[in-house]
């Protein structure tokens, strides 16, 4: 029997792509005796989280310590919770491994992590290398060395806002006000995506190929291993053809509100905007009035639960998926992290784009300026303002001017490519059966369609 050993980051934009992954792997498997198991190792608090939800017979979670006492509120503090998970977690998963009960063929091994690769190539375990983001922002941290050479990052760039990030393979330029500055702090602790040709055998992204061909190009001609683009990796594989009536009260308020009407927002499960900033957004919602469903948590739900306005609801979490499917939602306006953007693509819904920090703002750039299937609502660190909220959500929603019809147009096209990509002999499909045939050492009998 096969043993994988899955390592992602301790977060949830990370554990669930790969907790995703194993569940692909797992759907192509059509023989009645499954020869691998995937073993997924999560921290404790992550366990309580995630230990209860559906997975496939042939995966299992095992444990080591937690990064900090409550990783829930590593938002107060995210760069000392990485840097934690990259001084804290090795000895442990290290330790791990020789408890196992099955030896281990492969571990898939989050690069979030720098220390993952090195535990496998001292164990001479073979190690796929798992990038859960987008390839766009593979080739930029791959091309450090010239971001540096370049003076665009660790840098005060105020004053150089209209200059041009032009020379990352695979990127299209970029205007430094929307370019992500990275933060000093996190010097030396940042992926080393270099060594990933040496350290690692294979290298796993989790993205389309037709929606990223240029960064994925870019990053296949700089890597001497096989590259694999996994398409979209989130749950569209399980999801039931109908929604569960009155499951939650959320559902029932989207089945009152017309079609396309609604516009869901969502701004990251850890890190987000401040309560200033926050009191912008709701008042500007409030003032544009269209139909919104905002999730708050906890201190901002009980805050601003108690005045959304009638055309609003706020709640504390909701099945994104399938609100995003939901025929009434007609907009997103999301932080742009990768696995938000990626249900939304697959969900057909047009994006309002309100990046946060770090890779979301290359996220903003290829779903405006690449696919021009969204719109911006904040660019750099400033407030934006409710009075422009409000006009840019109203602009965005009208869904008779021409822009948004060749918007939803160009939005129906990127949709149809991410549904073909996961489609039986779609290219992620395909990658997904090529990955598993033959670095797994099944044999095709035993790979492709699941059996009905």
């Amino acid at each position: 029997m096969n043993q994988v050993v899955v390592m992602p980051y301790p977060g949830r934009g990370h554990i669930n792509p790969l907790l995703n992954l194993c569940h692909l792997f797992s759907s192509r498997f059509h023989h009645p005796n499954l020869t691998t198991v995937f073993t997924v190792v999560v921290t404790e608090e992550w366990l309580k989280l995630i230990g209860s939800d559906p997975k496939p017979k042939n995966v299992r979670f095992v444990t080591i310590p937690n990064v900090m006492p409550s990783e829930l509120n590593r938002g107060s503090d995210a760069i000392g919770f990485f840097t934690a998970a990259q001084n804290k977690l090795e000895t442990p998963f290290d330790r791990l491994l020789d408890r196992l009960d099955l030896p281990v063929n492969l571990i898939i091994a989050d690069v979030t992590l720098r220390w993952s690769l090195d535990v496998a190539n001292r164990r001479n375990i073979p190690v796929a290398a798992y990038w859960p983001m987008s390839a766009s922002n593979f080739t930029l941290w791959y091309h450090m060395d010239l971001l540096e050479e370049h003076q665009h990052v660790y840098a005060d760039l105020s004053g150089r806002g209209e200059e041009y990030v032009d020379y990352i393979p695979g990127l299209q330029p970029i205007k430094v006000t929307d370019f992500p500055v990275v933060d000093r702090r996190f010097h030396g602790i940042i992926p080393d995506l270099v060594s990933i040709n040496k350290k690692a055998q294979f290298l796993l992204l989790a993205t389309v190929y037709e929606l990223e061909p240029e960064a994925i190009d870019a990053i296949k001609h700089k890597f001497q291993i096989p590259v694999h683009a996994f398409g979209p990796n989130i749950p569209n594989l399980r999801l039931q053809p109908a929604f569960p009536s009155n499951e939650h009260s959320y559902f029932s308020w989207l089945d009152s509100k017309p079609a396309g009407s609604v516009l869901y927002i969502a701004l990251g499960s850890y890190l987000s905007v401040s309560s200033a900033e926050m009191d912008e957004i709701l008042a500007g919602l409030k003032q544009s009035g269209v139909n919104f469903l905002l999730i708050a948590r906890g201190d901002a739900f009980s805050r601003l639960s108690r005045d959304c306005g009638s055309n609003g609801l706020v709640t504390e979490w909701c099945d994104q998926l399938r609100v995003l499917l939901h025929s009434s939602i007609g907009g997103f306006l999301s932080h742009c992290g990768w696995n938000s953007i990626k249900e939304s693509v697959f969900s057909g819904v047009p994006i309002l784009t309100f990046p946060i920090t770090g890779e979301q703002d290359i996220n903003s750039e290829v779903i405006v300026g690449d696919w021009k299937i969204g719109r911006k609502v904040k660019t750099g660190s400033n407030v934006v303002a409710r009075a422009e909220i409000a006009a840019v959500v109203r602009r965005f929603m009208d869904r008779e001017s021409d822009e948004s019809k060749e918007m939803m147009e160009r939005v129906k096209k990127v949709k149809g490519v991410c549904r073909v990509s996961v489609s039986e002999g779609g290219s992620a499909t395909r990658e997904i059966d090529s990955f598993i045939r033959d670095q797994l050492g099944l044999s095709d009998s035993k790979v492709g369609k699941a059996v009905e």
